[in-house]
């Protein structure tokens, strides 16, 4: 691997994220081109790509709400309004993270790490509390037949399981609050499931509007 670039997303990434997005995820529907654009206009800093020199290698995107709005069950669909972010709003503190994806041929070398970090940096940058997202849970149909969803997220907890995705959330710092049922129904690996987890900001200052909150309003 050449040297890795993460930044914002650009309306000439698209095609190459869609491309890798339809790679990762096969058995779930991709974006189309006008809702990615659209989610550049909406919230430019919460959209980001890596790039392994010239080469589209991941992304990771992400809305702002207002959590009290969604702490009880809700979907993927619902959360991110299909995908469009017209959920965004400037007036919250949670930083929601939508989708994180990572090109099958360069997992383990740390790219997901790098989305994570920089994302982390966007939570900092504007004054935001927290970092919340539902993950998937790729590795439960192996065990589905044997356990339910809840036992098998507290199995990996306890590490006598591994999951791809919630294996690597926990590692890199955030913590585990329960399980979503039906957030992606066609999540088939998950079996719809999803589970919720939260990145707290230490350095988020109760006192201070964030910076979205305190930027010009869009003409």
């Amino acid at each position: 691997m050449s040297k890795l670039t993460i930044r914002n997303t650009r309306p000439e990434d698209i095609d190459a994220l869609v491309r890798l997005q339809r790679l990762v995820y096969p058995n779930i529907a991709a974006w189309h081109r006008d809702r990615v654009v659209h989610q550049i206009e909406l919230f430019p800093q919460g959209q980001l790509v890596a790039y392994d020199g010239n080469v589209l290698v991941g992304c990771a995107s992400a809305l702002v709400i207002l959590w009290d709005e969604w702490a009880e069950e809700h979907t993927w669909d619902q959360i991110t309004a299909a995908g469009t972010f017209d959920t965004h709003n400037t007036a919250g503190f949670t930083l929601y993270g939508a989708e994180v994806f990572v090109s099958p041929k360069l997992r383990g070398k740390r790219v997901g790490h790098a989305l994570y970090e920089a994302r982390r940096r966007v939570c900092k940058a504007l004054n935001l509390r927290r970092i919340i997202a539902c993950g998937r849970l790729p590795g439960y149909h192996l065990q589905a037949h044997k356990m339910t969803v809840d036992l098998y997220a507290r199995k990996v907890l306890w590490g006598d399981l591994t999951d791809p995705v919630l294996s690597f959330q926990l590692r890199e710092g955030f913590r585990y609050c329960g399980i979503m049922k039906n957030y992606i129904p066609d999540d088939h690996e998950s079996h719809g499931n999803a589970s919720l987890i939260v990145w707290l900001n230490p350095d988020f200052d109760t006192l201070k509007p964030s910076a979205l909150q305190l930027a010009p309003p869009a003409h």
